[in-house]
């Protein structure tokens, strides 16, 4: 007996060596140490990385990423949007009339989608004029995109923008960047002489994303914006080369268009082994393409990500509640956007104003 557990010891010492050896001393297991490494930096628990990849690579690997990000925004976009009618009924000689009209597509259509280790949604608007920015009723928390909905009147909606996170423990309340609807700027910590990147729309319902400054987005008539980052299609082409550029896996949400002028929000579930582990930016810009976006880019995706329709959440947030984050942003889609009901709710406040971990 003893014998054994001593072999079986021996056995596991040389394959817990020989793992280790795989993992610092060979191509693919830097390649896989630093996909790790990347998933967790997306987390709340971003400093595990460097017991993985050491706090050096770590500092290295986040600067990377975001000197490659400001790089992904700053190609001017260029794409047209051109509303298609439907291909017209052909008369038939018959004493039956026959209608010439087009049939109108919904306002809203959602797919399942699902790859592999993940599974999620892709919701198409196909009239981009109904898109607005909710943000939150009440001053000092964020408010649940299903809670949003629901109280605006809106079909549907997605999580938007980035916010303040504090130990990711944040009330939501505190954007990152600009927010903008209605054509109106409702919170800036920016300046009118620096940029941002950006995700919205201008009021013909063509997207808008990438490096801009306010200027700019006053003169182009962006009536809706968020910040987020990174672009990933821009005038036709992914940005994003391979997997490996994919930072890390995890519950995602982007924002496309196609050159109908139809909206794509992808959502994608994440670290729910057994149902979705999550998706790289790789996989995302993929799912896009293949549908048709000529511009997309990313928006805030982890715990926030989430995708309601009729009052209902469709997806399954990585969060203790279903209904997912408290949030400071969300796209709504509605029937009669002229009508909703949206105030600045940040009016006469500015980022010193706000403690983002107060609940």
């Amino acid at each position: 007996m003893v014998r054994i557990m001593t072999i079986s010891g021996m056995i596991l010492l040389m394959l817990g060596i020989t793992g280790i050896g795989w993992l610092l001393l060979t191509p693919s297991g830097s390649n896989f140490r630093y996909l790790m490494a990347d998933t967790l930096i997306t987390t709340q628990h971003r400093h595990w990385a460097k017991y993985i990849i050491g706090q050096h690579e770590l500092d290295v690997r986040v600067q990377q990423y975001q000197q490659r990000f400001n790089a992904m925004g700053e190609e001017r976009d260029t794409h047209e949007i051109h509303p298609q009618l439907q291909p017209q009924p052909q008369p038939i000689h018959t004493a039956v009339p026959v209608s010439t009209q087009p049939e109108a597509k919904p306002l809203v259509e959602i797919e399942e989608i699902s790859g592999t280790g993940y599974s999620g949604y892709v919701m198409t608007v196909n009239d981009p004029t109904k898109i607005r920015i909710g943000v939150p009723a009440k001053q000092g928390r964020g408010e649940r995109v299903r809670s949003m909905v629901e109280r605006t009147g809106a079909i549907a909606g997605v999580n938007g923008g980035g916010f303040a996170d504090p130990n990711w423990q944040g009330n939501g309340f505190q954007p990152i960047g600009i927010v903008m609807s209605g054509g109106k700027l409702f919170y800036d910590d920016l300046g009118k002489s620096k940029t941002t990147q950006v995700v919205g729309l201008d009021r013909d319902g063509k997207m808008v994303a990438g490096r801009y400054s306010l200027t700019e987005l006053e003169q182009m008539g962006v009536q809706e914006a968020v910040t987020f980052q990174p672009r990933i299609i821009v005038n036709g082409k992914g940005l994003i080369k391979n997997a490996a550029d994919g930072w890390g896996i995890a519950p995602r949400t982007a924002m496309g268009q196609r050159e109908d002028g139809a909206i794509l929000f992808v959502v994608i579930d994440g670290r729910q082994p057994g149902h979705s582990i999550g998706a790289n930016l790789y996989d995302v810009q993929q799912i896009m393409l293949e549908r048709g976006a000529v511009i997309a880019a990313n928006l805030d995706g982890g715990s926030s990500t989430v995708l309601v329709n009729d009052d209902h959440v469709i997806n399954k947030p990585s969060t203790k509640s279903s209904e997912g984050r408290y949030l400071p942003t969300a796209f709504l889609v509605f029937e009669h956007p002229e009508q909703a009901n949206i105030t600045n709710v940040w009016d006469g406040l500015g980022p010193k104003d706000i403690d983002p971990g107060k609940w």
